[in-house]
Formats: C-alpha cells, structure tokens, sequence
C-alpha cells in the first residue's frame, strides 16, 4: 500500500473545550495506520439483526392478495417482489428473501413465545424459560475489543421484558438478557458524547442551544483541510448525517417523553403528528448507520417491537392501520393479507433507505459498507401462531463471500421439512472468520450463500 502524506489514527475524535467528543467515520486517511499494520483486521466486518412480531403477510400461491405477500414471487429461473418489497427493487443486488427456515426447539412453543429465541436457539421445552447466548455475542467476545464498543443493543421498547417476552434480542454467555436501549438520545449521547454524566448533564455542558456539532466545528474545519478530496466528501457527508440526526433526535424526543401505557392508541394523548411512531424507526435505523460509520461497533440487534410489546400497535396505528397483533390475527379474513401487507411495507421501505445509505457509502477500495456488513431482517412466525418459515431479509456481506439476488426456500414448500434457523446464524459467524464449528442446533452452513 502506497504510503499516505497524511494519516489520521481510526480513532481520532474531535473535541471541544467544554469536553464534548465526537468519533470520525472510517477514511482513507486512517487505512495507513491501523488496518495497514493489521492485515488480518481488513475493513471491518459487520452484524446487524432486526426483529418484528407476529408474523407477516404469507398468503397461498392463488390467493387474491398474493402481491401484497412478503415472499416473493417465482417466474422462471427468477423471482419478482410483491409490493410489499418493491421498494427494495433498486438493491436487488444486495439483497436476498429466505424462507423454509425456523428454530426447531420454537416450533411447538407458543406463537409468541419465539422472539426471545431469535439469534439464540435455545429450548423453551416444559418450565424451562432459561435462554442460550446469542449470535451477535458469539462475534462480539472474539472481535469486539477492536471497537469502542463490543456491541450494541436496540429495542424500541427498551429494557428486558420478561421470559418468553423479552424486549431484547441479544444475550449474553450465561444466557441473561442484555437490556435494549430505547431513547435515542441516549443512544447519541453513548456513542457521540464524552461519555460522561447524565443526559441532563450532556445537555448542561452543551449549552442551551448549541449542539454537539457546533461545539466542536472549529476544530472541525481544521481537520477537513488537511484532508483529500474524496476523504473530503466523506467527511462533509458524515458531518451532514449528524446534525441531521441530532435534530431527529429532538423531534422524537417529544414523542418518547409521552407515556406508554398498554391501552388502545385511541386513549393516548399523543402531543405529536401521527408520523412520530415511523420517525422514530427512521432516527433509529439513521443511529445504527453512524455507529457502523464511526466503526463505535460492529454488532447491532434490533428489537423493532416486542411481543406484547407495549408500543408495537403504535407503529401499525401510525399507517392507520390496527395493531401488530390483531393484523396477524385478521391475516385470513376480508382485506387481512392487504392490510397486513401494508405494515410489512412500511418496514421494508424503511429497511430499503437504511440499506441504501449503506449501499451509498464507500469503505475501502471498491467496495462499500453494506459490502463490509450482514444484515438480517425477519420474524419468527409465518402467520401468527404458526413458528415454521420465518420471512427473512438478508442483504449485503459480498466482501465476506456472501452471494445474493436470491429467492432460497429451504423446506420445498413443506413447513415440516424447514432447516434450522441456526444453520443461516452459523453461516455469518463463518463468513467474518468468527466460527467454523456451529453454532447452537445448527446441522451444516447455507453453501447456497456463498459466491
């Protein structure tokens, strides 16, 4: 590698004289330093996992509603998205749909019983609620140290939860839930700021008005001087991404500040436009993005809503649609695929923008991050009750070998002959050099996924 006139240490944080901190994103700049005199680290290699509930829109192959189902369908040697993943068209390259996939220990188990088994496998058999460690924490014990954090929890609804309705997908060795954080400005304050004191605290030393951008944009500029033109550009772009997050973060704040109690969203006096519940999984999704930008981690889960979850029906709601739980429940009658459909639509839009930014940021020499970073998006039910053939979204991961633009059905069209679940979680750790032994009840890798 061709020796830079300037390098900049990964980990170089801008700062101000009232101590705030703000991480940079990967430039060129920094490859002269720690990822050139440590070959094996590469660009880094990424997790990031996302969950809903309940389900989504399976409709049968003749079904009047077919489009508005979540798996695709065949034509020929290829495949077309419904409508509900249509918005997912322009990175069709990336992106993969699975199905015939599920945790054999969770298909007996009650329909809402599977969300805390996710990324783990574990068996909830007879009175035995205790869990397994999850797959992010597999990746995290043996490369997290790499990164200011070893990983990260998500969850809109925050916490732990309970038992068989846990508000996290992640879990540690010992099987103890790791609680997921909820608010995004706490978020911010974790990855962006000094690290210190409460949020309150933060705000204190930032000023009444002045944000942590402006705190240190003097010493900013000076830095992106001694830049080049193409670690410039992304510099300005990162510096744009954050202020546009931290006014995000302000205007979600509103809503989070609003009460969450379990009643119907018609009772709540929400003080907010109906667009909060969708700006809020926005400004979630545009935190995980900066995260991985600042390489602050490399392993992110995302609980999107719980189980029983006590703002899951919020987001639905927001579409003007039902709850979460009664669209799995109304999934066979009148306009039920449809209606469904719909929410399912949502989320894949807003996974598409997600992914895009992704997609739209260079890392390294001709590859981008979503080429450097797995995603996987699913559930785990097909229709509400049944916990055999997760829908399942899996994108990016090319620079670690990962082939997509497919349509994977891995049961033949028969709920009773699915593989397990684990084998696809066994296959990412094996493709960032984390396992190559299993993980769980995995019986073998998915070699259907590899270039």
């Amino acid at each position: 590698m061709k020796k830079k006139s300037w390098h900049m240490d990964r980990r170089t944080f801008l700062r101000s004289a009232t101590g705030v901190a703000l991480g940079l994103p990967f430039l060129d700049c920094m490859r002269g330093s720690v990822f050139a005199s440590s070959p094996s680290l590469d660009l880094p290699k990424r997790l990031c996992t996302i969950y809903f509930p309940y389900g989504a829109s399976v409709p049968g192959e003749d079904h009047e509603d077919r489009d508005w189902g979540w798996f695709p369908v065949r034509e020929g040697n290829s495949f077309r998205f419904t409508k509900v993943m249509e918005s997912l068209n322009p990175l069709r390259e990336y992106v993969s749909v699975l199905g015939g996939l599920s945790h054999p220990t969770g298909r007996d188990i009650g329909g809402h019983d599977t969300g805390d088994i996710f990324l783990t496998g574990a068996s909830f058999a007879g009175a035995n609620f205790k869990n397994t460690v999850s797959f992010d924490q597999i990746a995290a014990a043996k490369y997290g140290h790499q990164t200011r954090f070893s990983s990260l929890a998500l969850s809109s609804d925050g916490g732990i939860g309970m038992p068989t309705r846990s508000k996290t997908l992640s879990f540690t060795h010992s099987g103890q839930p790791i609680p997921g954080l909820d608010k995004p400005q706490l978020i911010f304050d974790r990855l962006f700021g000094d690290g210190g004191g409460t949020i309150e605290e933060t705000r204190r030393r930032l000023g009444t008005e002045a944000s942590m951008l402006d705190q240190v944009m003097d010493q900013s500029k000076s830095l992106r001087n001694k830049l080049g033109k193409q670690d410039q550009e992304k510099y300005d772009e990162y510096l744009n991404s954050v202020r546009e997050i931290e006014q995000r973060v302000v205007r979600s704040q509103h809503w989070l500040d609003v009460p969450k109690p379990d009643v119907d969203a018609s009772d709540l006096d929400l003080s907010v436009s109906p667009d909060a519940p969708l700006e809020y999984i926005r400004t979630m999704y545009d935190l995980i993005y900066l995260a991985f930008q600042t390489d602050s981690t490399r392993y992110i889960t995302y609980m999107l809503s719980a189980m029983n979850g006590n703002i899951s029906g919020s987001f639905s709601r927001a579409l003007g649609l039902d709850s979460q739980h009664q669209l799995a429940h109304d999934a066979g009658k009148p306009n039920g695929f449809f209606n469904q459909g719909k929410w399912n639509q949502c989320l894949a839009e807003h996974l598409a923008r997600f992914l895009q930014r992704m997609a739209d940021t260079p890392e390294g020499e001709g590859t981008t991050m979503l080429d450097n970073t797995m995603v996987l998006c699913g559930t785990s039910n097909a229709r509400t009750h049944n916990n055999h053939n997760y829908p399942l979204i899996f994108a990016g991961g090319s620079n670690m070998g990962i082939k997509q633009n497919q349509f994977l059905t891995f049961n033949d069209g028969d709920d009773d002959k699915d593989k397990p679940m684990s084998n696809l979680l066994f296959t990412m750790l094996n493709r960032m050099g984390v396992s190559d032994t299993g993980f769980s009840d995995s019986t073998g890798d998915l070699s259907e996924l590899y270039t």
